[in-house]
């Protein structure tokens, strides 16, 4: 009878389980954070500098992919100095303009707290637009003006995702800054998100086997490990199911950095900032306290 009462939970709340298996991971894959800790004290302080010595910039590479790290400055950049330091291509807002067709609402691909996601057909290699079902599938993003995130958030995710590649982490192509307009170009995830595949919103949506949501829920997860690395520094503040993104391999991608922050420098174990994220995800210490706690798996003081 047990049993059977548990795979009916499973049935009718997997948004639940989801969470749970996310939530699993990650503090498993975080584990990882205090060996890398060990490691890095371990080197400071042995004089070994010619294995352990410090770069700016590391390339690991496995069968399939690659992990580029850029060593992020921990003083506060400008605009300016963030927009130079990207490698990101910008745009005109005529040329978007014209990729979305004059922004059509059938080319709408969602909707969020920064505003509209277009679908657009571009040429493979210059990016300049194409006509539907020609070159490759590019995603923009709008920000709508009278919307509840603004200009701090659009400089956000270019700060963070112009100088990460991952790949758990959704590709920033380009961007747009002209006038009052603010857009964002990414790579198309053909799959959606992962909220859209738990409540099966389109009739197109199938259910996901249990084998695909352990992929999902992992590669999520390395996304997180990585934003925690010792390299990357980064606090998500976001982690949800609409913004797990999945390719047409059900491989997933973190995206909508808008709210991520740099983590703890030096000898500080956590940072102290205003609650962000969506209630329901955030842990509860996190919105009791306002600290961000995860930081002190992967950055202990003196070993606590």
């Amino acid at each position: 009878m047990l049993i059977i009462l548990v795979f009916q939970y499973f049935i009718h709340q997997p948004k639940k389980v989801f969470s749970f298996l996310l939530a699993w991971i990650d503090s498993v894959l975080m584990g990882l954070c205090w060996s890398n800790r060990i490691k890095s004290y371990t080197c400071s302080n042995t004089g070994l500098s010619s294995k352990c010595g410090s770069r700016d910039w590391k390339t690991s590479s496995s069968s399939s992919s690659k992990v580029l790290i850029v060593s992020v400055p921990q003083t506060p950049k400008s605009e300016g100095e963030i927009l130079q330091s990207s490698n990101l291509k910008t745009f005109t807002f005529s040329e978007l303009k014209t990729a979305t067709r004059n922004f059509r609402p059938d080319s709408v691909l969602g909707e969020g707290g920064f505003g509209s996601v277009f679908k657009v057909w571009v040429d493979e290699h210059s990016l300049a637009a194409t006509r539907p079902g020609t070159g490759m599938v590019i995603a923009v993003k709008r920000l709508n003006q009278v919307g509840f995130q603004g200009h701090r958030e659009w400089l956000a995710e270019i700060n963070y995702l112009g100088q990460f590649q991952h790949p758990n982490l959704v590709k920033l192509i380009g961007y747009c800054l002209e006038d009052d307009h603010r857009l964002l170009v990414y790579e198309f995830m053909p799959r959606g998100s992962m909220e859209n595949h738990l409540f099966r919103r389109g009739s197109h949506i199938q259910p996901l086997s249990w084998k695909i949501r352990m992929k999902v829920a992992l590669g999520a997860a390395r996304g997180l490990a990585f934003l925690h690395s010792a390299e990357a520094k980064v606090i998500y503040r976001d982690f949800k199911t609409s913004n797990i993104l999945l390719d047409s391999n059900y491989s997933a991608k973190l995206s909508d950095f808008g709210l991520a922050r740099d983590g703890p420098t030096g000898d500080n174990s956590h940072v102290s900032t205003r609650v962000m994220g969506t209630h329901g995800y955030a842990a509860p210490e996190y919105l009791a306290t306002a600290l961000e706690l995860y930081f002190w798996k992967c950055y202990p003081v003196n070993g606590l």
